[in-house]
């Protein structure tokens, strides 16, 4: 089911984005008088098609794209047949060049103006909730990768880049993983120690081993919700229930709890329990991977911001071309080769697993449609001949230099680009697989 759930918020979120995207070239070329012979959403074979006027509207089987054809322009379709005859005034190619690349940059602006649209919108709407630094007042939890740049369980993270936070959630921003030489400042025991972080953490991050295992806060805590039939529930663990004790030792905060029971997998464990001021002891035996079955509900104190629409306004526009900034420094890493590109490169299958997770979250789904929108708007300005930066570098220069480059060269462009990028997109679903499987 959760496979399902991927794949669903998957294909719903690429094909509205898609949509919208194709949409934008659509309309720019009918506003300039050209004919827009086919609309897909979705790559052939054909599912449904009907046809409006000249234009016929569509869905494909494949649901990782679509397209538009308009006449008179060589695109991925490669039919060059039109090409020979001679220019006709609705053609692509016989409107200036302004207007190709009004119609060329379509699609990116409407990428654009949608992620834009998504993050105003959820930021007005649910404002902004955190953990303030200051309230993270027992220190961090430091893993294993935590320790390797010199991180302790009970450091204060005061500064990132020597600037005080305020946010926890700065210490684990992009600022600090996509930049250079950057470092934590940290009170330990009222000593403050600078700590650098190497300009290839992220790529450590990234490895599957480390997923989701570098800090977090320490935090007391008490059980919120019980999972039906499993070790807890039997054995009488309630909701308001706060555990002080696994075996004897005594337990305080979440990943003491989490430490002490992992090791125990399918032994049997006693737990010491505070219910409304009375000691329990409760006897369980653990599951295979050492769970007993319970959500924990954290008792550190979390910040409501709301915002008015003009301040969404701003914090939305800001988060939406964050994502293309950061897109560009992590692009710039692979290249300076801090990050490796098959940790850093993800297909399908990867945004899916990664991104929409197994469990259909509206909030979600929307953010990282959102992240997606300007992903793609990004990816498509590349001048790589095939995407829509590339025809729109082409036709700078046609504007600059005066001079219009031959159909041949046009033709040959795009048949590069289509071998760049369905080299791209084969390199990215293998390394999704790969990644899945090792």
């Amino acid at each position: 089911m959760e496979g399902l759930i991927m794949a669903g918020q998957l294909i719903l979120g690429l094909s509205i984005l898609v949509g919208l995207h194709e949409l934008g070239h659509l309309l720019a070329a009918k506003a300039f008088g050209m004919r827009v012979e086919q609309y897909f959403i979705g790559f052939p074979p054909k599912v449904f098609s009907i046809k409006r006027g000249e234009t016929e509207y569509g869905i494909g089987a494949i649901p990782l794209g679509g397209f538009v054809k308009i006449s008179g322009m060589i695109d991925e379709s490669l039919d060059t047949a039109q090409m020979k005859a001679e220019p006709q005034p609705w053609e692509f190619r016989a409107k200036p060049a302004w207007q190709r690349l009004v119609v060329m940059l379509g699609g990116i602006i409407v990428n654009v103006i949608v992620g834009i649209l998504i993050f105003v919108v959820l930021a007005y709407k649910n404002g902004n909730t955190y953990l303030a630094a200051k309230d993270a007042q027992y220190g961090i939890v430091a893993y294993d990768l935590a320790k390797s740049i010199g991180l302790q369980t009970g450091d204060k993270i005061v500064k990132v880049n020597g600037k005080p936070i305020n946010d926890f959630n700065e210490i684990r921003s992009s600022e600090v993983f996509l930049g250079d030489n950057s470092t934590y400042t940290v009170d330990r025991n009222g000593q403050f120690i600078d700590i650098d972080i190497p300009n290839n953490f992220v790529d450590k991050l990234a490895d599957k081993k480390s997923a989701g295992e570098f800090i977090e806060p320490i935090r007391p805590f008490k059980v919120a919700e019980l999972a039906p039939g499993q070790p807890a529930a039997k054995a009488g663990l309630k909701p308001g229930d706060v555990i002080t004790s696994v075996n004897g030792k005594p337990i305080r905060f979440y990943h003491e709890f989490v430490e002490s029971v992992k090791p125990l997998k399918k032994k049997p464990v006693l737990l010491g329990v505070d219910r409304s001021g009375k000691p329990l002891q409760l006897n369980m035996t653990t599951n295979e991977d050492g769970t007993i079955g319970f959500f924990a509900e954290f008792l550190l104190p979390v910040t409501k911001q709301d915002y008015t629409f003009g301040e969404a306004l701003t914090v939305g526009t800001e988060k939406a071309f964050g994502v293309v900034y950061d897109n560009i420094k992590g692009f710039g890493k692979i290249f300076r080769g801090d990050v490796s590109a098959s940790k850093a490169l993800s297909g399908p299958i990867g945004i899916a697993q990664n991104l929409f997770g197994g469990v259909w979250v509206w909030d979600r789904f929307w953010t990282v449609t959102g992240l997606l929108s300007m992903a793609l708007a990004f990816m498509n300005a590349l001048p790589i001949p095939a995407l829509d930066g590339g025809h729109a570098t082409i036709l700078g220069y046609e504007i600059i230099s005066g001079r219009k480059p031959s159909d041949r060269f046009l033709e040959a462009a795009q048949r590069v680009g289509m071998v760049i990028l369905l080299g791209l997109m084969a390199f990215a679903i293998f390394n999704d697989v790969f990644k899945a499987v090792f």
